[in-house]
């Protein structure tokens, strides 16, 4: 089974009482829950994972770059101008999906842009915590193209 990191950033430990018109009502434990069983189901171990600390986020970034391990990421307000977490990401070794709950792109003009895109494997958004469960079928299938000689 291969392990996967889901890494969340900043005010995502509060989903369920956090904006539900736009977040939804799953708290992160519901999240986490998904994301695991999700992942069983797709053969993959899901290490969910959330930080309000920048430096603890590219921590886990770092290892996932020195364990070769994919990474589903949700990097939340960082989105938008943490450059820090950006040069960590461009480490990569193994496919990194962005994911977001809401659509960044339907919403303030400030959160239109994505200084983590440019790094990523793909972005997945919009699918409330549904766009996770995509985020990690895409893992397996960039997995499998890795394995075929696609990657």
């Amino acid at each position: 089974m291969s392990r996967v990191l889901v890494l969340n950033g900043p005010n995502l430990g509060r989903l369920g009482t956090r904006e539900p018109d736009v977040y939804g009502a799953t708290t992160f434990e519901g999240l986490a829950a998904l994301c695991r069983d999700a992942g069983r189901r797709l053969g993959l171990e899901a290490d969910v994972r959330q930080t309000d600390d920048e430096a603890e986020l590219i921590r886990w970034v770092h290892e996932a770059a020195d364990e070769r391990l994919p990474v589903v990421l949700n990097p939340a307000a960082f989105t938008h101008y943490s450059y820090a977490l950006r040069d960590a990401l461009a480490q990569r070794t193994a496919p990194l999906v962005e994911v977001h709950i809401s659509n960044p792109a339907a919403r303030e003009e400030f959160r239109h842009t994505s200084v983590v895109a440019g790094v990523a494997t793909g972005t997945i958004a919009g699918f409330g915590t549904f766009s996770y469960v995509l985020a990690l079928q895409a893992v397996v299938e960039l997995l499998a193209g890795e394995a075929g000689g696609r990657g």
